[in-house]
């Protein structure tokens, strides 16, 4: 038996080195460029904003140091086995979101939906770019401007809370200070504002609110773009479209910058943060375990939504980057480096950012729960404060949101390459014409986002964000993991695994794929709707008419789930079970893109049931619990046959692959002898004519 299996996994072998030193690329679409390219944008893409300013706030909510055991269970539970999944079967196919629901034409809305929900994010995520990168151009000052009251925005309530503050930050604007002397904040001074919240505001707080949004009262008040942040929008916009435009050839070199600096930048900050004035309390605060947090439902739900937000399934992007492998690329081993390594990072983030907030807390005298908040705030309001009170305010500024830049830019990368690559499988024709295509959609979105930068623009932003994705993710994950693991069949996916990688993953990934990672994803679905609330931003009550925009934005991306199905039915003939029946199966040109891997995936899948669904009165070609291993383990008859007839099947392939060889140097041959004979020939005819 074991000779059989060695005998047959050294066969496999030779013949996926075969495949892959004679394939050509007969499809045009594009593949990395280098061997890193792929493993780097994944990891770019997932260690996203969301990474930086929420984990460490919902980490410390939920027990600190505690929260990590249920958000490692859930990261193997549910988020490593997604990522696995859609990395699969983007590789397997070479297909964009859309186009890979040949798998199960009757799902393809769920295709549909991932486009539709990177689309929409592609649209306000830029205008976070575009914030940092106007916060960027304006830390090019000796004196930061959210230092201070001394600016033209600040209000009479702007008030600093700092012990040690240089010039007139001490708590009015300029105009006032020029007509008083009493312009110095005692302590009892600033408990008072303190203890006012409302009445008085930081110096980062009105940079935010007053210079940067020039924010109105209302989404009713929406006003015109702010040209500052119009320019820092459009400038994001021809960065993105000159990464992109050449294809992930071109974003592929890029992300070895803007993947690999953040680490560098981050460890920078990590060692300052270490040597500040209080930022041992602030670790504290995030580090030390609260164990009874764990007995609970608060952290066991909110750490199931942090990773399902942090590792990027169902957005398409994973599909898309996986979709531009080679064959044979081992996707397992970049799945759980990638899971590991946003976990890995979400973690450090924390420690930067509650040293630096430690350090705030100790020179306010405000106790850290008091500082520490999450979301744009957390990164545009109290880490710019917290920085220009440091020694080096500037140049920690600039470090600072350069590397915002990157973090936002990889993961801007992948949404919108989803996009681009949807398109061009849906009308490869295109194509040729894939720099106007992507100037023209850059474009499009950059025109759409102008709504996010005007007064009102960040209550646009808001809704965009707060429905987006609230429940969608969700709704196409579980979809994800109910065609393939249940209509597709999971023995037919682990079989597509084992032709690209060469080995069979163990059986533990089916089981989360059929199980344990549906019920995981409802869980977090009906915690999400119980939990819900209608819009806010700070004190803002949002009109019913905007928040009926925001369930539009929510069910944008899940309805053409049920449309595309009806379509599909509707376009074809016959009883209603002889319908569904033929657009479960995958597609007829379902499977690799290159003709030779699918040759030899068709072998592997010949006198397969392909109808995997059990009350359809068919076999099913899903084996529930009893995999590979565990036959041969057994001994059983049926293990020894798939043994006998995979070395047969590849057998076969290397008899025809040889039989090819020696063809081609036949007709050679003959070609050689037939020409020497007619020249020949033609010697003998010019002889007789000579001597005639």
């Amino acid at each position: 038996m074991e000779r059989v299996e060695s005998s047959s996994s050294a066969r496999l072998k030779r013949v996926r080195e075969s495949i892959s030193g004679v394939i050509k690329k007969p499809t045009g679409r594009e593949k990395w460029g280098g061997r890193f390219d792929f493993l780097l944008s994944c990891i770019g893409y997932a260690v996203g904003l969301g990474t930086i300013w929420r984990f460490p706030y919902v980490c410390y909510r939920n027990g600190g140091g505690a929260f990590l055991i249920p958000y490692l269970i859930y990261m193997l539970l549910m988020g490593m086995p997604l990522v696995l999944m859609e990395m699969g079967y983007g590789q397997f196919s070479s297909l964009s979101p859309i186009a890979v629901w040949k798998i199960s034409p009757l799902f393809q809305g769920v295709g549909y939906g991932m486009v539709i929900i990177s689309a929409i994010v592609c649209v306000y995520y830029n205008v976070i770019i575009a914030w940092t990168l106007y916060y960027f151009v304006m830390s090019f000052t000796w004196t930061l401007p959210w230092s201070n009251c001394n600016n033209r925005w600040n209000s009479d309530r702007c008030f600093t809370r700092w012990k040690n503050v240089t010039g007139n930050g001490s708590g009015v604007d300029s105009s006032a200070a020029a007509s008083s002397s009493a312009v110095a904040t005692t302590q009892a001074t600033r408990s008072t504002a303190l203890a006012n919240e409302q009445r008085y505001r930081s110096p980062s707080e009105e940079f935010w609110e007053y210079n940067v949004l020039g924010i109105s009262d209302g989404i009713e008040s929406l006003g015109t773009p702010h040209w500052h942040l119009a320019v820092s929008l459009l400038v994001a916009w021809i960065i993105i479209f000159l990464c992109l435009c050449k294809g992930v050839k071109t974003s592929g070199k890029v992300v070895y910058v803007t993947a690999t600096l953040p680490y560098v930048l981050l460890i920078c900050f990590l060692v300052r943060g270490a040597t500040l004035e209080g930022a041992i309390t602030g670790i504290k605060f995030y580090i030390i375990p609260d164990w009874s947090r764990l007995l609970t439902f608060q952290p066991w739900a909110e750490s199931a939504q942090q990773l399902f937000y942090s590792m990027g399934t169902a957005w398409g992007a994973l599909i898309t980057m996986a979709s531009y492998n080679k064959f044979n690329n081992n996707f397992y081993r970049d799945a759980v480096i990638v899971s590991l390594t946003d976990t890995f990072t979400a973690f450090l983030t924390g420690f930067v950012i509650f040293s630096t907030i430690g350090f705030m807390a100790n020179e306010t005298g405000l106790p850290v729960a008091d500082v520490v908040t999450n979301g744009p705030g957390l990164v545009f309001v109290v880490l710019p404060e917290a920085i220009a009170h440091m020694p080096g305010a500037t140049f920690w500024a600039i470090i600072f949101f350069i590397f915002i830049f990157f973090v936002g830019v990889d993961s801007q990368f992948g949404m919108f390459e989803t996009v681009l690559s949807a398109l061009f499988d849906q009308y490869p024709g295109l194509r040729r014409y894939k720099i106007i295509v992507t100037a023209v959609l850059s474009i499009v979105e950059f025109l759409l986002g102008l709504t996010c930068i005007s007064a009102g623009g960040v209550y646009v932003f808001q809704i965009m964000d707060w429905y987006c994705s609230t429940f969608s993710l969700m709704v196409l994950s579980l979809m994800e993991c109910i065609v393939i693991s249940w209509i597709y069949g999971t023995e037919r996916f682990y079989r597509d695994m084992t032709l690209m990688l060469g080995f069979r993953p163990c059986r533990w990934w089916g089981l989360c794929w059929r199980f344990i990672s549906p019920l995981l994803i409802v869980f977090v679905l009906m915690v999400n709707i119980v939990q819900h609330t209608p819009v806010t931003y700070g004190s803002y009550t949002y009109p019913t008419w905007a928040i009926a925009l925001g369930w539009l934005f929510a069910i944008c991306s899940i309805i053409p789930i049920p449309i595309v199905i009806i379509i599909k039915l509707a376009e074809q003939k016959g009883p209603m079970k002889k319908r569904v029946s033929s657009q479960i199966r995958p597609a007829p040109d379902w499977g690799p893109a290159d003709e030779l891997q699918r040759e030899e995936y068709s072998r592997m899948n010949h006198g397969v049931t392909e109808h995997p669904l059990l009350w359809w009165g068919r076999k099913s070609d899903v084996v529930l619990f009893t995999s590979y291993e565990e036959k041969q383990a057994e001994g059983s008859d049926e293990a020894k046959r798939t043994d006998v007839e995979t070395v047969e099947s590849v057998t076969t392939y290397d008899a025809n692959h040889d039989a090819r060889d020696h063809e081609s140097r036949d007709r050679e041959a003959y070609d050689v002898t037939k020409e020497s004979t007619k020249e020949e020939s033609e010697e003998r005819l010019q002889g007789n004519q000579s001597n005639l």
